[in-house]
């Protein structure tokens, strides 16, 4: 089946996007990315040296040729370092897509929905590619595809927590309300957790802790993207109806009595 992922011209080949946090180190990094089979990294602004390319940089374990980086916001905490990151990220020439965050907590990290509001209609303006990372209300979810997001990046769950899909219900809400593409963000523990967010209906699911913190992250990787394909796959197929009561598998008809 053709089932080309593509948002605002951009064509992705793979539904699975990898997050680069809390490896052990940039080797690991770049061998989980590589058993990920992803072509989209995400890269926390604050935490990369963009400008001083003599340090050591996990830009120089990722090549740019083969993975599309999309830079994120991870770490602000307000509407003026959000701007000012996802700025220093285009003027380095690192991309014009950028996962934008707003963080409204430092407990449960839920996203600051009206910093990211505003946030998204100014980058927006402004020529970006703006994938807001928010929670799993479908209102808030509309409200940012008005502002210009590109995407909606729902939560699974909080950040880190592993704990996977939450709320589905929310989460298929959003999916019937925006006309654009849904990228489940936060909260996927292990491969299951990425095969219910594809059965939904989701567009992609990206995911950085579930891989990083596994006890092998690598293995992980391969696990998440199998998952992911056979998520889709499933959907894509549509699934049996849920019955109260048992239905043949065999039918009588037919049969010899």
């Amino acid at each position: 089946m053709e089932d080309r992922f593509i948002i605002r011209g951009i064509e992705f080949k793979s539904r699975l996007w990898v997050g680069t946090g809390k490896y052990r180190d940039f080797e690991e990094t770049a061998r989980a990315i590589e058993e990920s089979g992803t072509d989209v990294v995400t890269v926390a602004v604050r935490r990369i040296n963009i400008l001083d390319r003599k340090s050591p940089n996990l830009l120089d374990y990722i090549d740019p040729k083969r993975y599309k980086i999309l830079p994120n916001t991870a770490g602000c905490y307000t509407v003026e370092d959000a701007l000012r990151y996802s700025r220093l990220a285009r003027e380095a020439g690192v991309s014009d897509m950028v996962k934008l965050e707003v963080i409204g907590d430092d407990k449960t990290l839920f996203p600051d929905v009206c910093g990211l509001l505003k946030a998204t209609e100014i980058l927006a303006k402004e020529g970006f590619i703006v994938f807001p990372y928010t929670n799993d209300d479908p209102i808030i979810a509309k409200r940012l595809v008005d502002a210009g997001a590109a995407a909606v990046m729902p939560l699974g769950a909080p950040i880190g927590s592993g704990l996977g899909i939450r709320n589905p219900y929310n989460i298929k809400i959003i999916l019937e309300t925006v006309d654009t593409p849904v990228i489940v963000d936060a909260g996927v523990g292990t491969a299951s957790d990425s095969a219910i967010a594809m059965e939904l209906g989701c567009d992609a699911a990206l995911i950085n802790t579930g891989i990083a913190g596994a006890e092998d992250p690598v293995a992980m990787a391969g696990a998440m993207k199998h998952a992911v394909i056979a998520g889709r796959l499933a959907y894509k197929a549509g699934r049996i109806p849920k019955k109260l009561y048992a239905t043949a598998s065999s039918p009588l008809k037919g049969m010899l009595l």
